[in-house]
């Protein structure tokens, strides 16, 4: 079985969003490890593991689309058919489109780095620039709901602390 060029980019920006995931929880082990006392995830953290997991799939799911409909298999990943500038094109090809995609670089450029990079250091996160990371190559949605959920298991930490300082 023969892979065109199209295909092993998404195959290449899978296993990339794996491996920054990876590297998140591994530069924050006691983040992610289960607190001491209470529940290993709290229903908010799980909401935003839903949200953040179900915007990758439709992400993907469209990611995928555009690359059946686009892309000739022959041409350059960064220029040719079904390339990364034709897809960011193809998000201003009209104003309604061009509306939602302003909005959405300028979230997931300019403001989510900012604030997770920023909040992450005040909070003792390690490598929070690896959320914008994640982003590339999973979904805006998605590095936003894993920073969230980030944040809230920190709070289980803290009131499981406190929980066993009492």
């Amino acid at each position: 079985m023969s892979l065109d060029s199209s295909s092993m980019t998404l195959i290449v920006h899978a296993v990339l969003a794996v491996i920054v995931i990876g590297l998140i929880i591994w530069s924050n082990p006691a983040i992610f490890r289960r607190p001491a006392s209470g529940p290993a995830f709290s229903a908010l953290e799980i909401i935003y593991y839903v949200v953040g997991i179900a915007s990758v799939v439709l992400g993907w799911y469209f990611n995928i689309k555009f690359v059946q409909q686009y892309a000739d298999g022959t041409g350059n990943v960064f220029t040719g058919s079904g390339s990364w500038w034709q897809f960011i094109s193809l998000g201003y090809a009209n104003p309604a489109a061009g509306s939602a995609s302003q909005d959405y670089t300028i979230g997931n450029v300019i403001l989510l780095p900012l604030f997770t990079i920023v909040d992450g250091y005040r909070r003792g996160v390690r490598r929070p620039w690896l959320y914008f990371v994640s982003s590339l190559f999973t979904s805006f949605a998605f590095a936003w709901a894993f920073y969230l959920a980030t944040v809230e298991r920190q709070r289980l930490h803290e009131k499981s602390r406190q929980a066993v300082a009492a």
